[in-house]
């Protein structure tokens, strides 16, 4: 097939998008742009920038806020919606969609969760400070799935589908852990508002609407609903995620049979001179393209569609939003406090401790066996690796705290243990692989 000169233009910038680790790279990128701006001589257009507001009026209603409180709480309703596609594509086929599957990294999830949230909880017992015991719950994906990509091509696949499953079942943790800990205060009218359209949207499910277009202007609805609610307005990401349809119209077997039929049809056709096609010809790729609507799921075209645009541009943005601090030279000395102690001290210690640990537990009773082809040195460095915690932990941070030290503090603490996870990950997963290589 000749290809014209933008897809020659266009093809190295799509290989680019479609690696696994570069989601990694762009959000590395932004986190170190984010920090030399906000310690540059520009210090001041960076913090203005996001307090600029910005509103939404509709009949002397509507939403004013700064660009910052869009971006963590529009935006990232999004990224949330997104995590909702992941979360119920795994739950339905995916490795969360059996007891089998799920029991390993699941557990290992929930230990990463528990020894992280009660170190943070032991080393703030007493303070103000204690209710960002969240904090170093999460795990990054999409650093932590960038460096795995980075330890080399040997690592087993089935290493990989553990460190996917165990991040999903972590996302699972943290939203549930913002619904019912990070909810300040609610009210009821606009949280019923939200509810009876998230029905509407569960009705349409069932009544087999299938445009992605009504689950889009009913879920914004139920933003709004949630934002204005006091419960987190990224709970209906995820709310609305689970009423997309994830089913086709069509099985694989009537697919194949129609298209073949389809282009058959194409292949008789009247054909006409020239480069254009025939009437026929025009009806019979029309009718394919119905078909091949039908053969998908919306829930999967709606997450392919969505990706690129979560991962370039709303998780960017928020890390640009978020991650800028001051370092100044009392940097290391700053973090000698509570926060950033409890912060590092879970990411790091914690979430490798709780991972391993409980995954160790579980092989150890013959309740799962290890991921195939892995090595104990493979979960050590996945273990490791889930101490990547900066998307979701800058998230819960602006949560848990309204003080801006310690904010300021929690910031450290995520950004020192996240690049000290990720090179123990890094370094033990590369030792791993010499190994297999070696036995190989």
């Amino acid at each position: 097939m000749a290809r014209s000169p933008i897809e020659y233009l266009l093809r190295p910038v799509n290989k680019f998008i479609h690696q696994e680790f570069t989601g990694g790279i762009v959000l590395f990128v932004s986190v170190v742009v984010a920090i030399i701006w906000a310690n540059s001589v520009w210090h001041e257009s960076y913090h203005h920038l996001w307090e600029t507001t910005f509103a939404v009026h509709f009949n002397n209603r509507g939403l004013d806020k700064p660009l910052h409180v869009w971006i963590n709480d529009g935006l990232m309703a999004l990224f949330f919606f997104v995590i909702g596609l992941e979360l119920k594509r795994e739950f339905m086929a995916g490795e969360l969609s059996s007891m089998k599957k799920a029991s390993l990294p699941m557990v290992a999830a929930l230990g990463g969760m528990l020894i992280p949230g009660i170190i943070y909880f032991l080393v703030n017992r007493g303070l103000s400070s204690e209710g960002g015991w969240g904090i170093p719950m999460a795990t990054d994906i999409a650093f932590s799935l960038a460096l795995l990509s980075l330890a080399g091509k040997h690592i087993p696949a089935s290493v990989k589908v553990f460190l996917s499953a165990l991040a999903v079942a972590d996302d699972l943790g943290a939203v549930l852990v913002i619904a019912f800990f990070y909810t300040a205060h609610i009210a009821f009218i606009p949280l019923m508002v939200a509810g009876t359209f998230l029905l509407l949207l569960g009705l349409g499910n069932l009544l087999g609407v299938r445009s992605a277009f009504f689950y889009l202007l009913l879920g914004i609805v139920v933003w709004a609903g949630f934002l204005m609610s006091g419960v987190h307005a990224t709970i209906a990401g995820v709310l609305v995620a689970f009423t997309i349809p994830a089913r086709p119209k069509i099985d694989e077997e009537e697919y194949i049979e129609h298209a073949r039929k389809y282009t058959d049809e194409f292949e008789n056709a009247m054909r006409r001179d020239g480069a254009l096609i025939s009437m026929q010809q025009l009806h019979a790729l029309e009718k394919m393209k119905q078909l091949s609507l039908d053969a998908e799921t919306p829930l999967q075209k709606i997450e392919f569609a969505l990706h690129p645009w979560v991962a370039f541009m709303i998780m960017p943005l928020f890390a640009l939003a978020n991650s800028g601090m001051d370092i100044g030279s009392n940097f290391f000395s700053s973090l000698l406090n509570p926060v950033s102690l409890g912060v590092a001290l879970g990411l790091v210690v914690g979430k490798f401790t709780g991972v391993f640990l409980f995954t160790w537990m579980m092989v150890r009773t013959r309740v799962a066996p290890l991921p195939q082809g892995a090595s104990w040195k493979h979960i050590a460095g996945v273990a490791a690796l889930a101490g990547i915690g900066f998307t979701m932990s800058l998230f819960i941070t602006g949560l848990a705290f309204d003080d801006a030290m310690m904010t300021e503090q929690s910031k450290y603490g995520i950004l020192v243990a996240s690049l000290i996870a990720g090179t123990v990950g890094l370094l033990i997963l590369r030792k791993a692989r010499k190994n297999h290589l070696r036995r190989a």
